[in-house]
C-alpha cells in the first residue's frame, strides 16, 4: 500500500470498529476474580517506564513506540507482547485483544491516541497534561462520557493520601472562605526561551521521526526535541505550566471546585514563538460558585515564588500551594503534610474524619480496579479534562501577551481573536481527532 492508501485504510477500519463495538456492546464489567486486563502500551520510553511498572500486574499484550530502542527494551520484559511503531496500526490489528491502553507519548500526541482508543471502546490511562490544547481537553472529556470507558489522567498525586487529606481539610472550612491561592513549581528543568536549531542531523535509524511528529507541523529532526526536551517546545509540549500544573493546581481545583476561569493574565520572559518562557507568573480569576466566593489563583514557575510574607513563618519553596482564608491560611507542600497558619491559632486542631475514599495501591491500580468493577477512577477525563483546560489557558494568555476573558460555555476567548489558534491547533494531514 502507498502511505496515503494505508492511512485511508486505517481511518476506515477504525470507523468500522467503532460502529461495530457501539452496536454490539453497552460496556459493563465482565472480569472474573483474579482475571487480568489486556493492555496495549503506547510509548515505552521516558515516563512510559513508570506507567508500565504501574500496570505490570496485568497482561501487556502489545507494545508501541516510535523509537525502537525503548521498544526493544520493553519487548525483553514482555516477550509475548506484539510490537508496533504506529499506535493506529496496533489499535486496528489488536482491537479484539486489547481492553485498555496506557499513553505516555509527548503531549502533542496524547489526544489523537486517546480519542482513537476510546472510539474503539478501549479504557484509557493517559499521562498529564491530558492534552496539548484546550479544545482537545474538552473533546476528550466529552468522548469519555459518550463512549462510557474508564479513564484516568496520570497526575499520580491525585490518588495519594496526602492530597486527599488536604482536600478534606480545606473543604472542612477550618480557615473560612478562601479567596486567594498561590501555587508554584521548580520547573522548567529543560531549556526554554530558545530558538529552533538550524542544524539538520540525520535521523537515528531506531527513530521513526515522521511518526514522532504525529499531528505536529513538519520540521527536521534534532536531538533537542527527542527524547526529553520536547516539553519546552510549543509544537510538542506545554512548558512548565502544562507539565506541573495538573499536579500542583489539582489540590485547589478539587478542593475549591474551581471549574473554568473567567479571565487569565500571564507575565514571563521571554515571549518566544518557538518555546516556552524561562519563568512565568499567571493570574487566574474564578467567579463565585455554589456558595463559594470568587477566587484569584496565582501560578509561579522558573524560580519565581509567592511573596514570603504571606506564609507567616513557613519557608516558602516550590511545588507547594498556599491557601488564604478569612480565618487563617493553609500551606500544602505537594505530597507533604498540611500546615495551618498561624500555628498557635490551630495548635489544638483535629482534622475531620475522612470523606474521600483512599487508594492504598496507588493511582494506576485505582484505574485498573475501576476497569474491572465498572466504576470510575477519581482523575477520570470528565474531571481531568476541565482541570487541563484550566491549566492550559495560562499558556494561551501568555502567548497572546495580554489578559484574556474566557467564555467557558462557548470555549472562546472573547477579547482576542488571536487566541483561537492556541485554543484549537491545526493538525498535520493524516492526524486528527
Amino acid at each position: 500500500m502507498t502511505q496515503q492508501t494505508r492511512r485511508d485504510f486505517l481511518k476506515t477500519s477504525l470507523r468500522y470498529g467503532t460502529a461495530l463495538w457501539l452496536t454490539a456492546h453497552a460496556w459493563t464489567s465482565t472480569y472474573a476474580q483474579n482475571e487480568k486486563v489486556n493492555i496495549g502500551i503506547i510509548a515505552c520510553g521516558g515516563r512510559g517506564w513508570g506507567n508500565i511498572d504501574g500496570v505490570a500486574t496485568e497482561n501487556i499484550v502489545a507494545l508501541c513506540d516510535v523509537d525502537e530502542s525503548p521498544l526493544g527494551e520493553a519487548k525483553k520484559r514482555f516477550p509475548r507482547a506484539a510490537t508496533y511503531v504506529d499506535f493506529r496500526v496496533m489499535l486496528e490489528e489488536r482491537r479484539q485483544e486489547i481492553d485498555a491502553v496506557v499513553i505516555s507519548t509527548p503531549d502533542h500526541t496524547h489526544a489523537v491516541a486517546a480519542m482513537a482508543a476510546m472510539q474503539l471502546g478501549k479504557h484509557v490511562y493517559c499521562e498529564k497534561p491530558l492534552t496539548h490544547s484546550v479544545y482537545e481537553a474538552r473533546k476528550l472529556a466529552e468522548a469519555a462520557k459518550r463512549y462510557k470507558v474508564v479513564t484516568q489522567m496520570g497526575n499520580n498525586g491525585h490518588a495519594s493520601d496526602s492530597l486527599r487529606r488536604a482536600v478534606e481539610i480545606i473543604q472542612s472550612g477550618v480557615i473560612g472562605p478562601i479567596r486567594e491561592v498561590h501555587s508554584s513549581t521548580d520547573r522548567p528543568i529543560w531549556p526554554q526561551g530558545i530558538d529552533r536549531p538550524t542544524e539538520t542531523p540525520s535521523v537515528p535509524r531506531h527513530l521513526h521521526w515522521d511518526l514522532w511528529l504525529g499531528p505536529a507541523p513538519q520540521r527536521p529532526y534534532h536531538p533537542v526535541y527527542h527524547p526529553f526536551n520536547w516539553r519546552g517546545w510549543w509544537d510538542f509540549g506545554t512548558g512548565a505550566l502544562g507539565d506541573m500544573g495538573c499536579h500542583i493546581l489539582d489540590t485547589a481545583f478539587w478542593a475549591l471546585d474551581l471549574g473554568a476561569p473567567v479571565s487569565v493574565e500571564a507575565e514571563g520572559e521571554p515571549h518566544h514563538r518557538e518555546s516556552g518562557p524561562k519563568w512565568s507568573i499567571v493570574r487566574y480569576e474564578f467567579p463565585a460558585r455554589r456558595g463559594k466566593p470568587p477566587v484569584t489563583l496565582y501560578w509561579y514557575d522558573g524560580g519565581k515564588l509567592p511573596p514570603r510574607e504571606l506564609a507567616e513563618g513557613v519557608e516558602v519553596h516550590a511545588n507547594a500551594t498556599l491557601f488564604i482564608g478569612e480565618k487563617g491560611k493553609i500551606w500544602y507542600p505537594h505530597g507533604g503534610e498540611v500546615v495551618l497558619l498561624p500555628r498557635e491559632r490551630f495548635a489544638d486542631y483535629q482534622p475531620p474524619q475522612p470523606t474521600i475514599p483512599r487508594a492504598p495501591r496507588g493511582h494506576h491500580q485505582e484505574w485498573i480496579d475501576a476497569v474491572k468493577t465498572g466504576s470510575k477512577a477519581w482523575s477520570n477525563f470528565e474531571y481531568a479534562g476541565p482541570l487541563t483546560e484550566m491549566v492550559l489557558l495560562g499558556n494561551v494568555a501568555f502567548r497572546v501577551g495580554h489578559k484574556i476573558n474566557y467564555d467557558a460555555r462557548r470555549m472562546r476567548v472573547t477579547n482576542c481573536a488571536e487566541a483561537e489558534k492556541y485554543i484549537r491547533r491545526e493538525y498535520r494531514k493524516g492526524w486528527s481527532l
